[in-house]
Protein backbone atom coordinates (compact mmCIF):
# COMPACT_ATOMS: atom_id res chain seq x y z
CA UNK A 1 0.00 0.00 0.00
CA UNK A 2 2.81 2.38 0.94
CA UNK A 3 4.54 1.89 -2.44
CA UNK A 4 1.39 2.90 -4.33
CA UNK A 5 1.13 6.30 -2.63
CA UNK A 6 4.81 7.08 -2.01
CA UNK A 7 6.03 8.76 -5.19
CA UNK A 8 9.18 10.26 -3.69
CA UNK A 9 12.32 8.27 -4.53
CA UNK A 10 14.82 10.80 -3.18
CA UNK A 11 14.97 13.81 -0.88
CA UNK A 12 16.83 17.10 -1.29
CA UNK A 13 18.69 18.24 1.83
CA UNK A 14 18.92 22.02 2.12
CA UNK A 15 21.86 21.68 4.52
CA UNK A 16 23.14 24.05 7.20
CA UNK A 17 23.53 26.98 4.82
CA UNK A 18 22.95 27.76 1.15
CA UNK A 19 25.55 30.52 1.04
CA UNK A 20 28.43 29.32 -1.19
CA UNK A 21 31.18 31.10 0.75
CA UNK A 22 29.84 29.81 4.06
CA UNK A 23 29.68 26.28 2.62
CA UNK A 24 33.42 26.39 1.83
CA UNK A 25 34.20 27.57 5.36
CA UNK A 26 31.87 24.93 6.84
CA UNK A 27 33.54 22.20 4.75
CA UNK A 28 36.97 22.92 6.25
CA UNK A 29 35.56 23.47 9.75
CA UNK A 30 33.41 20.34 9.94
CA UNK A 31 36.05 18.17 8.28
CA UNK A 32 38.41 19.28 11.05
CA UNK A 33 35.73 18.58 13.68
CA UNK A 34 35.05 15.10 12.28
CA UNK A 35 38.75 14.19 12.27
CA UNK A 36 38.96 15.24 15.94
CA UNK A 37 35.87 13.12 16.73
CA UNK A 38 37.27 9.98 15.12
CA UNK A 39 40.88 10.33 16.26
CA UNK A 40 40.05 11.58 19.77
CA UNK A 41 37.47 8.93 20.56
CA UNK A 42 39.56 6.20 18.90
CA UNK A 43 42.51 7.22 21.09
CA UNK A 44 40.36 6.77 24.21
CA UNK A 45 39.12 3.34 23.04
CA UNK A 46 42.66 2.13 22.23
CA UNK A 47 44.09 3.54 25.48
CA UNK A 48 41.46 1.80 27.64
CA UNK A 49 41.82 -1.51 25.77
CA UNK A 50 45.62 -1.61 26.06
CA UNK A 51 46.01 -0.10 29.54
CA UNK A 52 45.89 -2.57 32.43
CA UNK A 53 45.28 0.29 34.91
CA UNK A 54 42.05 1.48 33.31
CA UNK A 55 40.00 -1.60 34.17
CA UNK A 56 37.31 -0.12 36.41
CA UNK A 57 33.62 -0.02 35.32
CA UNK A 58 33.87 3.74 34.70
CA UNK A 59 36.46 3.19 31.94
CA UNK A 60 34.59 0.16 30.63
CA UNK A 61 31.56 2.42 30.01
CA UNK A 62 33.74 5.28 28.71
CA UNK A 63 35.21 2.93 26.09
CA UNK A 64 31.75 2.14 24.72
CA UNK A 65 30.66 5.79 24.95
CA UNK A 66 33.63 6.79 22.77
CA UNK A 67 32.87 4.00 20.29
CA UNK A 68 29.21 5.09 20.07
CA UNK A 69 30.31 8.71 19.55
CA UNK A 70 32.36 7.67 16.49
CA UNK A 71 29.42 5.71 15.05
CA UNK A 72 26.87 8.41 15.91
CA UNK A 73 28.72 11.27 14.21
CA UNK A 74 29.66 9.03 11.26
CA UNK A 75 25.97 8.60 10.38
CA UNK A 76 25.55 12.32 9.59
CA UNK A 77 28.93 14.12 9.41
CA UNK A 78 30.50 12.53 6.26
CA UNK A 79 27.33 13.17 4.21
CA UNK A 80 27.06 16.74 5.53
CA UNK A 81 30.74 17.45 4.76
CA UNK A 82 30.47 16.02 1.23
CA UNK A 83 27.28 18.04 0.61
CA UNK A 84 29.12 21.31 1.27
CA UNK A 85 30.93 20.71 -2.06
CA UNK A 86 27.88 19.98 -4.24
CA UNK A 87 25.11 22.26 -5.43
CA UNK A 88 22.23 19.77 -5.18
CA UNK A 89 22.32 17.71 -1.98
CA UNK A 90 20.22 14.60 -2.59
CA UNK A 91 19.71 11.38 -0.63
CA UNK A 92 17.72 8.34 -1.76
CA UNK A 93 14.56 7.30 0.11
CA UNK A 94 16.28 4.14 1.38
CA UNK A 95 19.40 6.12 2.32
CA UNK A 96 17.25 8.63 4.18
CA UNK A 97 15.50 5.92 6.20
CA UNK A 98 18.85 4.23 6.93
CA UNK A 99 20.26 7.53 8.18
CA UNK A 100 17.17 8.09 10.33
CA UNK A 101 17.60 4.61 11.85
CA UNK A 102 21.32 5.17 12.51
CA UNK A 103 20.86 8.57 14.15
CA UNK A 104 18.25 7.27 16.59
CA UNK A 105 19.98 3.93 17.20
CA UNK A 106 23.35 5.40 18.20
CA UNK A 107 21.82 8.54 19.76
CA UNK A 108 19.51 6.57 22.07
CA UNK A 109 22.28 4.09 22.91
CA UNK A 110 24.44 7.04 23.98
CA UNK A 111 21.62 8.34 26.21
CA UNK A 112 21.36 4.97 27.96
CA UNK A 113 25.15 4.62 28.36
CA UNK A 114 25.36 8.12 29.90
CA UNK A 115 22.58 7.11 32.32
CA UNK A 116 24.43 3.88 33.20
CA UNK A 117 27.61 5.91 33.81
CA UNK A 118 25.71 8.13 36.26
CA UNK A 119 24.49 5.01 38.10
CA UNK A 120 28.09 3.79 38.25
CA UNK A 121 29.21 7.09 39.86
CA UNK A 122 26.26 6.94 42.28
CA UNK A 123 27.24 3.45 43.49
CA UNK A 124 30.97 4.37 43.65
CA UNK A 125 30.37 7.49 45.78
CA UNK A 126 27.25 6.66 47.80
CA UNK A 127 27.85 2.91 48.35
CA UNK A 128 31.64 2.47 48.11
CA UNK A 129 31.75 -0.68 50.29
CA UNK A 130 29.32 -2.49 47.98
CA UNK A 131 30.76 -1.14 44.71
CA UNK A 132 32.80 -4.21 43.69
CA UNK A 133 29.95 -6.61 44.47
CA UNK A 134 27.31 -4.54 42.63
CA UNK A 135 29.31 -3.37 39.60
CA UNK A 136 30.75 -6.72 38.53
CA UNK A 137 32.06 -7.28 35.01
CA UNK A 138 28.98 -9.35 34.17
CA UNK A 139 26.57 -6.63 35.40
CA UNK A 140 28.49 -3.94 33.48
CA UNK A 141 28.36 -6.03 30.28
CA UNK A 142 24.63 -6.58 30.75
CA UNK A 143 24.08 -2.82 31.20
CA UNK A 144 25.94 -2.03 28.00
CA UNK A 145 24.04 -4.78 26.12
CA UNK A 146 20.74 -3.40 27.47
CA UNK A 147 21.74 0.08 26.23
CA UNK A 148 22.32 -1.28 22.70
CA UNK A 149 19.03 -3.24 22.75
CA UNK A 150 17.15 -0.19 24.06
CA UNK A 151 18.64 1.98 21.32
CA UNK A 152 17.68 -0.57 18.68
CA UNK A 153 14.07 -0.85 19.90
CA UNK A 154 13.68 2.93 20.07
CA UNK A 155 15.10 3.35 16.57
CA UNK A 156 12.86 0.62 15.14
CA UNK A 157 9.77 2.45 16.43
CA UNK A 158 10.91 5.75 14.87
CA UNK A 159 11.74 4.05 11.57
CA UNK A 160 8.51 2.06 11.34
CA UNK A 161 6.39 5.14 12.12
CA UNK A 162 8.16 7.10 9.36
CA UNK A 163 8.07 4.37 6.68
CA UNK A 164 4.30 3.99 7.08
CA UNK A 165 3.78 7.60 6.02
CA UNK A 166 3.01 8.48 2.36
CA UNK A 167 5.37 10.93 0.63
CA UNK A 168 4.07 12.40 -2.60
CA UNK A 169 5.99 15.68 -2.76
CA UNK A 170 7.52 18.19 -2.09
CA UNK A 171 10.78 16.45 -1.21
CA UNK A 172 12.96 19.24 0.22
CA UNK A 173 14.19 18.69 3.79
CA UNK A 174 15.29 21.84 5.61
CA UNK A 175 18.04 19.99 7.48
CA UNK A 176 21.47 18.44 6.90
CA UNK A 177 20.32 14.88 7.67
CA UNK A 178 17.11 12.86 7.64
CA UNK A 179 15.25 13.08 10.94
CA UNK A 180 11.71 12.35 12.05
CA UNK A 181 10.39 15.91 12.47
CA UNK A 182 11.45 17.17 8.99
CA UNK A 183 10.01 14.01 7.39
CA UNK A 184 6.70 14.42 9.24
CA UNK A 185 6.47 17.89 7.68
CA UNK A 186 6.73 16.35 4.18
CA UNK A 187 4.18 13.54 4.61
CA UNK A 188 1.01 14.08 2.60
CA UNK A 189 -1.33 12.92 5.36
CA UNK A 190 -2.33 13.89 8.88
CA UNK A 191 0.71 13.21 11.10
CA UNK A 192 -0.85 14.05 14.48
CA UNK A 193 -0.76 10.45 15.80
CA UNK A 194 2.72 9.87 14.36
CA UNK A 195 3.87 13.10 16.04
CA UNK A 196 2.51 11.95 19.41
CA UNK A 197 4.36 8.62 19.05
CA UNK A 198 7.60 10.44 18.19
CA UNK A 199 7.33 12.74 21.22
CA UNK A 200 6.41 9.83 23.49
CA UNK A 201 9.26 7.71 22.14
CA UNK A 202 12.10 10.22 21.68
CA UNK A 203 11.19 13.12 23.93
CA UNK A 204 10.16 11.10 26.96
CA UNK A 205 13.28 8.89 26.78
CA UNK A 206 15.52 11.97 26.67
CA UNK A 207 13.58 13.80 29.39
CA UNK A 208 13.18 10.82 31.76
CA UNK A 209 16.87 9.85 31.48
CA UNK A 210 17.85 13.50 32.01
CA UNK A 211 15.71 13.68 35.18
CA UNK A 212 17.24 10.42 36.45
CA UNK A 213 20.69 11.90 35.87
CA UNK A 214 19.80 15.15 37.67
CA UNK A 215 18.38 13.29 40.68
CA UNK A 216 21.37 10.93 40.86
CA UNK A 217 23.84 13.84 40.89
CA UNK A 218 21.82 15.72 43.53
CA UNK A 219 22.01 12.59 45.72
CA UNK A 220 25.76 12.34 45.02
CA UNK A 221 26.34 16.00 45.97
CA UNK A 222 24.38 15.58 49.21
CA UNK A 223 26.31 12.41 50.13
CA UNK A 224 29.67 14.13 49.47
CA UNK A 225 29.21 16.27 52.59
CA UNK A 226 30.28 13.30 54.72
CA UNK A 227 33.46 12.68 52.66
CA UNK A 228 36.93 14.08 53.33
CA UNK A 229 38.04 17.18 51.39
CA UNK A 230 40.38 15.05 49.22
CA UNK A 231 37.68 12.46 48.50
CA UNK A 232 35.22 15.25 47.77
CA UNK A 233 37.63 16.92 45.32
CA UNK A 234 38.31 13.68 43.43
CA UNK A 235 34.61 12.75 43.23
CA UNK A 236 33.62 16.24 42.06
CA UNK A 237 36.34 16.20 39.38
CA UNK A 238 35.05 12.90 37.97
CA UNK A 239 31.39 13.94 38.15
CA UNK A 240 32.05 17.38 36.63
CA UNK A 241 33.22 15.77 33.38
CA UNK A 242 30.10 13.62 33.20
CA UNK A 243 27.72 16.50 34.05
CA UNK A 244 29.31 18.68 31.32
CA UNK A 245 28.74 15.98 28.69
CA UNK A 246 25.18 15.36 29.93
CA UNK A 247 24.25 19.06 29.67
CA UNK A 248 25.83 19.43 26.20
CA UNK A 249 24.06 16.33 24.88
CA UNK A 250 20.70 16.28 26.69
CA UNK A 251 19.97 20.02 26.50
CA UNK A 252 19.76 20.27 22.67
CA UNK A 253 18.39 16.72 22.35
CA UNK A 254 15.49 17.36 24.74
CA UNK A 255 14.74 20.72 23.06
CA UNK A 256 14.42 18.99 19.68
CA UNK A 257 12.36 15.93 20.58
CA UNK A 258 10.18 16.86 23.58
CA UNK A 259 7.96 19.18 21.55
CA UNK A 260 5.55 18.36 18.71
CA UNK A 261 6.73 18.42 15.08
CA UNK A 262 7.29 21.94 13.78
CA UNK A 263 9.38 23.57 11.07
CA UNK A 264 11.78 25.46 13.35
CA UNK A 265 14.80 26.44 11.22
CA UNK A 266 16.83 26.48 14.48
CA UNK A 267 16.50 22.70 14.75
CA UNK A 268 19.41 21.99 12.40
CA UNK A 269 21.66 24.43 14.29
CA UNK A 270 20.69 22.81 17.60
CA UNK A 271 21.29 19.35 16.08
CA UNK A 272 24.94 20.26 15.42
CA UNK A 273 25.49 20.26 19.20
CA UNK A 274 24.43 16.64 19.77
CA UNK A 275 25.65 15.16 16.46
CA UNK A 276 29.03 16.93 16.14
CA UNK A 277 30.03 19.22 19.04
CA UNK A 278 29.39 16.81 21.95
CA UNK A 279 31.13 13.78 20.30
CA UNK A 280 34.07 16.10 19.53
CA UNK A 281 34.31 17.49 23.07
CA UNK A 282 33.86 14.16 24.90
CA UNK A 283 37.52 13.05 24.52
CA UNK A 284 38.75 16.49 25.66
CA UNK A 285 36.37 16.64 28.63
CA UNK A 286 37.19 13.12 29.85
CA UNK A 287 40.97 13.35 29.36
CA UNK A 288 41.78 16.92 30.43
CA UNK A 289 40.17 16.39 33.85
CA UNK A 290 41.37 12.81 34.33
CA UNK A 291 44.97 12.17 35.34
CA UNK A 292 44.58 8.37 35.07
CA UNK A 293 43.63 8.58 31.39
CA UNK A 294 46.37 11.12 30.62
CA UNK A 295 49.01 8.95 32.34
CA UNK A 296 47.77 5.84 30.51
CA UNK A 297 48.02 7.70 27.19
CA UNK A 298 51.57 8.82 27.97
CA UNK A 299 52.60 5.25 28.86
CA UNK A 300 50.93 3.84 25.73
CA UNK A 301 52.58 6.50 23.52
CA UNK A 302 55.95 5.93 25.23
CA UNK A 303 55.63 2.17 24.69
CA UNK A 304 54.87 2.71 20.97
CA UNK A 305 57.85 5.08 20.55
CA UNK A 306 60.23 2.60 22.27
CA UNK A 307 58.96 -0.38 20.23
CA UNK A 308 59.22 1.57 16.95
CA UNK A 309 62.80 2.62 17.91
CA UNK A 310 63.77 -1.02 18.53
CA UNK A 311 62.27 -2.05 15.18
CA UNK A 312 64.46 0.49 13.33
CA UNK A 313 67.57 -0.75 15.12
Amino acid sequence: MMKNITNVTEFVLLGLTQNEEMQKICFVLFLFFYLIIVLGNLLIVVTIIFSSHLNSPMYFFLKYLSFVDICYSSVTAPKMIADFLVEKKTISFIGCIAQLFGVHFFGCTEIFILTVMAYDRYIAICKPLHYTTIMTKQICSQMVAASWVGGFMHSMVQTLVTTQLPFCGPNEIDHYFCDVHPLLQLACTDTYIAGIIVVANSGMIALSCFLILVVSYIVILVSLRSHSSEGRRKALSTCASHVTVVILFFGPCTFTYIRPSSNFSEDKTVAVFYTVITPMLNPLIYTLRNEEVKNAMRKLWGRKVISSGKTRM
